[in-house]
């Protein structure tokens, strides 16, 4: 069903600014049709939580946005610049039918994109995303509501405060972070005043980089994706740890008082370890993706525990915990889920369960963060006009069959189409000489065919 879908990918809506689909005409079709379809839940009065990153297009989106869903009768709680968990956090807590964020997460300023939440805080099933755009299709008039059932539309001023208290409420009541001393890069985003204010607020020494967001700097050679300048400033303050989020804050890596980076196989293994020592991992089992180190789940069968490997996307990680009942799972990229205490990817609660196992430690997070040494790993992202028509062609099939028969046993090779960005990519994993050879086979395939 995932391949039937027009408009949403992996992880919702996502293009560049004003070119289709990311367009105001379709965001309030697309609040329309979204409306329309969570008025069904009953016949109480319906409403829809929107927060957003810092990109400048974020206004004309939500302007859209919220014409559509008033016109067919919904209120809208508008929470202004908030990370995405909070709003999935915010969804429940506010009791809404559906929940919105504006945000092309990683992506540059340029891009944007819209994700939807249900009323429990999870994304959108496939089933649903179906359904909402079948109603895109519907003619706008049969959707509209009477001029005295039109919603209304009000701004939530204490949004932030709000999801602060929520995130703080999961570090230990007897614990604080004095005496830790963290640089905090927000990457000019969503994360840009929540994040440093809840870790000062539970005693830490705060240094802040990249939290002046001007609509065009949001992941702007910084941020989880480029956590160069926050390892040069942990060093430079001698520093215990730097934290970075991404735009939208559902994800993170860390980097040790040594400027090295800790991605996010490394901290399912020291959170997933620690919960199981203390009897709090459920089923033993934790949940990673197809790109997670294969190194990962020598580790966690070292301690007795299973990996369980999930598509690539948070949601399809959310959806594998479900089936299996566990409350760890997440990406190397930095997605992080704790059902325990989340619905979704949450960089500042991730981060405050990583804190609290490191004050407990007391060790430096070099030592503590490093708990398995990784397999060797090679990606690369070719751009390519139609992603389907390029993997299914003769001749990259065959390429990716040679290239696995020529690794065997030294490696495995990973071809998939992005869910987010017209791109394939490619990792190999293994024996370095042999993953190189593997990675050019495939490679040099998908841009013959995209030529």
């Amino acid at each position: 069903m995932k391949n039937k879908k027009k408009y949403f990918g992996t992880d919702g809506i996502r293009g560049t600014v004003n070119t289709p689909p990311m367009t105001p005409t379709f965001a309030m079709q697309l609040g329309m049709a979204a409306g329309q379809y969570f008025k069904r839940r009953g016949d109480h009065r319906h409403s829809v939580v929107i927060g957003k990153d810092t990109r400048l297009s974020g206004y004309m989106i939500e302007t859209a946005l919220v014409s559509g869903f008033t016109a067919v009768g919904m209120d809208v709680f508008q929470f202004g610049p908030i990370p995405t968990p909070a709003v999935a956090q915010l969804t429940r807590s506010l009791r809404a039918d559906l929940g919105v964020m504006i945000t092309a997460s990683h992506n540059p300023y340029y891009d944007n994109g819209i994700k939807l939440f249900g009323p429990d805080g999870f994304k959108l099933s496939d089933k649903a995303e179906m359904k909402i755009e079948a109603l895109m299709q519907e003619p706008a008039e049969i959707m509209l509501a009477k001029p005295d059932l039109l919603g209304r539309a009000k701004r939530i001023d204490d949004a932030q405060a709000r999801y602060v208290e929520i995130a703080k409420a999961t570090f230990p009541r007897d614990m604080t972070l004095s005496g830790l001393r963290i640089v905090v890069d927000s990457a000019n985003g969503a994360a840009y005043k929540v994040s440093p204010a809840a870790f000062w607020e539970l005693g830490a020494d705060v240094m802040e980089i990249h939290t002046k967001p001007d609509g065009f700097n949001i992941n702007n050679n910084c941020g989880a994706t480029d956590p160069g300048a926050l390892a040069e400033k942990v060093l430079q303050t001698r520093a215990d740890i730097g934290i970075a989020f991404d735009g939208d804050a559902d994800r993170l890596v860390v980097v040790d008082e040594l400027g090295h980076v800790v991605d996010g196989d490394q901290l399912l293994a020291v959170i997933a370890s620690d919960w199981a020592s203390a009897g709090r991992l459920r089923g033993n089992k934790v949940v990673a993706t197809v790109m997670s180190n294969f190194m990962l789940g020598h580790f966690l069968e070292s301690k007795g525990l299973e990996l369980e490997r999930a598509d690539v996307g948070d949601r399809y990680v959310v959806e594998k915990m479900r089936e299996l009942n566990a409350n760890i799972g997440g990406e190397q990229s930095g997605h992080i889920v704790l059902s325990d205490f989340a619905t979704t990817g949450d960089g500042l609660i991730t981060a405050l369960q990583l804190l609290a196992i490191l004050k407990q430690k007391d060790r430096p997070v070099s030592e503590s963060c490093r708990l398995f040494e990784p397999a060797p790993q090679r990606l690369v992202n070719i751009a390519v006009p139609d992603r389907s028509a390029i993997l299914n062609s003769a001749p990259v099939e065959k390429a990716i069959s040679d290239a696995q028969a020529h690794l065997g046993k030294r490696g495995r090779i990973l071809v998939r189409a992005s869910g987010t960005e017209p791109v394939i990519r490619v990792m190999t994993e293994g024996e370095e000489a042999a993953c190189n050879e593997a990675l050019e086979m495939v490679s040099s395939a998908i841009e013959q065919s995209r030529a």
